[in-house]
């Protein structure tokens, strides 16, 4: 007899930090235990592995068979349990385990729950090598992001994210993705990978950062405005527009996720000036798509335009 269950999820917007990689043990994601007669339950996850995005709802599925001959079972029990080596950390997406405990019999499942998104290098106006762990969460959360996980660097890396700047991750580790070897990126006679600067100190080292950022409700768009603008005045422009200047984050999620393409430099929050191209072409990214960065300018004598963001709440 077989019995399908579900686990619906609501993925807030809060800032996590990612969960370790302590189980990845449990990537085999079907146990099954044998008695001597065989197995009288069975549980396996109708997918292995769910995508979702942020503030949206992800139902997770896992069927159990029971041996038809059994009687029934009044005190069956069902248990979804979230798999992190740190449970004070509220973290959405990650490993649940699917328990069924049929008197004696006791058998799990284990399904991945990952968001839709993009992993981007960042570092402050300061410059590079400015951040120690907490000012890398921090940078991440002011553009709407969160620090990445390195199985999202990884993911990132294999999709072609070449950045030869190390930067933290979410498990303390500093590391960075070569897609192209070369010299000042750990040498051109290299292979292809993820560079691993291993666990560094979180207070008194200091690096770039790698943030992960997911799918939003809002729109994002470049203002049209009749003149270009410093800096302030593009704060003021967005807000005139009933709106907010956008965030590096929410510019990567569009440009990614929805594939804007913008070939007009503008401010966003940070001070940075970028524009988004989807489509390759000549003066605008001709070789690759890409977030262009133009820098951080004198916010009062440099004129841009500007990226504006407008939340659905």
């Amino acid at each position: 007899m077989t019995f399908l269950l579900f686990f619906l999820l609501v993925l807030s917007e809060s800032r996590a930090d990612s969960f370790e990689e302590a189980y990845s043990d449990l990537e085999h994601y079907r146990t099954i235990y044998i008695s001597e007669n065989g197995p009288r339950l069975s549980v396996d996850t109708a997918q292995p592995k769910v995508i979702s995005q942020r503030g949206g709802n992800a139902t997770l599925q896992c069927k159990f068979d029971r041996d038809p001959t059994s009687p029934p079972n009044p005190k069956l029990r069902i248990k979804w349990t979230k798999l992190t080596s740190d449970y004070l950390k509220e973290i959405d997406y990650g490993k649940y385990k699917c328990e069924v405990i049929d008197g004696l019999e006791d058998n799990t499942a284990v399904i991945t729950l990952d968001l839709q998104g993009i992993v981007f290098p960042y570092f402050p106006r300061l410059g590079r090598y400015n951040l120690n762990f907490a000012d890398a969460e921090k940078a991440c959360r002011d553009q709407d992001a969160i620090v990445a996980s390195f199985d999202q660097l990884y993911d990132a890396w294999r999709d072609g994210l070449d950045w030869c700047n190390a930067g933290w991750l979410s498990d303390g580790t500093v590391q960075y993705p070569i897609t192209k070897p070369r010299e000042p990126c750990g040498g051109k006679n290299t292979i292809p990978g993820v560079r691993n600067y291993g666990m560094r100190d979180k207070q008194k080292e200091r690096y770039d950062v790698f943030c992960f950022t997911s799918n939003y409700k809002g729109r994002f768009y470049y203002l049209i405005h009749p003149f270009k603008l410093t800096y302030d005045e593009a704060v003021r422009a967005c807000q005139k527009d009933n709106a907010q200047i956008a965030k590096v984050g929410q510019m990567y999620a569009a440009w990614k996720l929805l594939g804007y393409d913008r070939c007009d430099a503008g401010w966003l929050a940070d001070g940075s000036v970028r524009y988004p191209i989807s489509k390759p072409r000549r003066r605008c990214s001709p070789t690759e798509a890409a977030v262009r960065f133009s820098g951080f300018p004198d916010k009062k004598h440099k004129l841009y335009g500007v990226y504006c963001y407008k939340s659905d709440n």
